[in-house]
């Protein structure tokens, strides 16, 4: 095990630290945001914001990559978050905030691409599937770390925010002073995203309907908590155990997808990750015990569709054309994240706090309804050919492979029949 993660050790560290300050805040300012009276729509286009900058990065960060080399890219996009997460508790007005979490977006887009093409290129064959658990345990760890953080100052004043620049820019010191050497270049390339209705219609809108149902959770849900009557403890509580209980669902319910039809499943998930949804939502839920354990049951069936989804792309593609599938995906679920939340907070305007999940219920319910309607359309890949829904979480989280070499175009397996897109 030390043999594996030591060339990586120094990248790990700082993604402990990245991810703490960006869990922290990412609770922190809808709380803040609420004490300070924006109304709910500000609210969403806030989180709305974050997803725009990160499309953006996506998009256009491999070439400040291909320009500036991997420590430099990652120090530079460390010190703009580390900034930008203090200028917060300097103008506390909604606009600044909405462009300030743009600019968030974009370096976390870019920091997400150095981290993961990094972790890649120093994992062999044999290796890439623990340097990628490990990853994985410490990005889901640290954000839950970093929400709970929010119970050691007030949050209406200002060292917070001071906190979460703190971990942010000491996370550029492993990476600035590793004797690991640093990845080759790569060259900027461009994403082909639309083919990909074609190739795999429910892994298509699997993608879009987790960015616009998470996205709305992780842009709202601290709101939501604040709004039903939770402290400040409650609120930090609430979002962890929703995430917890989403990692803990992943493992149970992508090896269920790997022995039956994964649209089965994925339609299956969706309804029950709905029936929590319309429990939160029915205001019937009058203890923090109750909330607590529908969110969790939310987390439990929603967190794990967005792999599934990929899982299921990556059973209709050649082997050369993984790495474009996945960025593509990821643009999808950006896209969806930045719509989300703008709509959930116009229905929470509407209909009050429970109007989150209103919204995440109906998505939901549209997802599965699509995902039978498929089912009727084109039969399931074979078991013995598919991917495994290892091989879809992982995609699930290089992003950076979508940016390396431009690779084969996401063509249809050749023993296959075209997928129809009606």
């Amino acid at each position: 095990m030390t043999k594996i993660i030591a060339p990586v050790a120094a990248l790990l560290l700082s993604v402990a630290l990245l991810l703490s300050g960006n869990g922290l805040q990412g609770t922190l300012l809808p709380v803040r945001a609420g004490m300070e009276s924006f109304s709910t729509p500000d609210i969403g286009v806030l989180g709305a914001a974050y997803y725009i900058g990160f499309a953006l990065g996506c998009l256009y960060g491999s070439r400040i990559l291909a320009r500036a080399g991997h420590i430099r890219t990652f120090t530079a996009m460390a010190s703009i978050a580390s900034a930008v997460a203090l200028a917060h508790a300097m103008v506390v007005l909604p606009w600044f905030w909405w462009f300030a979490r743009a600019i968030t977006g974009v370096c976390f887009a870019v920091l997400f691409m150095v981290i993961e093409s990094w972790l890649n290129e120093r994992a062999t064959k044999e290796t890439r599937g623990t340097v990628l658990s490990i990853y994985l345990v410490i990005n889901l760890t640290v954000i839950t770390a970093g929400q709970l953080m929010i119970m050691l100052y007030d949050p209406a004043d200002w060292p917070l925010f001071a906190l979460a620049s703190i971990l942010v820019s000491l996370a550029a010191v492993p990476v600035a002073l590793t004797a690991s050497p640093a990845p080759a270049d790569v060259e900027a390339t461009n994403l082909r995203v639309w083919r990909l209705y074609r190739l795999s219609p429910v892994g298509f809108m699997g993608c879009v309907t987790v960015g616009l149902a998470n996205g709305s959770f992780w842009s709202l849900g601290p709101s939501f908590a604040q709004q039903t009557g939770l402290d400040i403890s409650g609120v930090a509580i609430f979002m962890s155990a929703t995430v917890i209980a989403g990692a803990a669902g992943q493992w149970p319910i992508g090896r269920a997808s790997d022995k039956h039809d994964r649209r089965i499943v994925i339609a299956g998930s969706c309804v029950l990750a709905a029936s929590a949804g319309v429990a939160l939502a029915s205001g019937l839920l009058v203890s923090t015990t109750q909330i607590l354990i529908a969110s969790c049951l939310f987390g439990f069936f929603a967190f794990p569709v967005y792999a599934m989804a990929v899982a299921h792309t990556n059973d209709h593609v050649t082997e050369g054309a993984f790495v474009e599938v996945s960025g593509g995906l990821l643009l999808l679920f950006a896209a969806g994240a930045v719509a989300g939340p703008i709509a959930a907070s116009l229905m929470m305007s509407l209909v009050g706090p429970g109007g989150l999940y209103v919204f995440t219920a109906a998505v939901h319910v549209a997802m599965a309804g699509f995902s039978l309607y498929r089912i009727r359309r084109r039969e399931a890949v074979p078991l013995e050919e598919r991917t495994t829904f290892l091989h879809g979480l992982e995609a699930a989280s290089t992003l950076s492979n979508a940016f390396e070499e431009d690779e084969t175009p996401a063509d249809a397996k050749p023993d296959e029949a075209p997928a129809e897109t009606t």
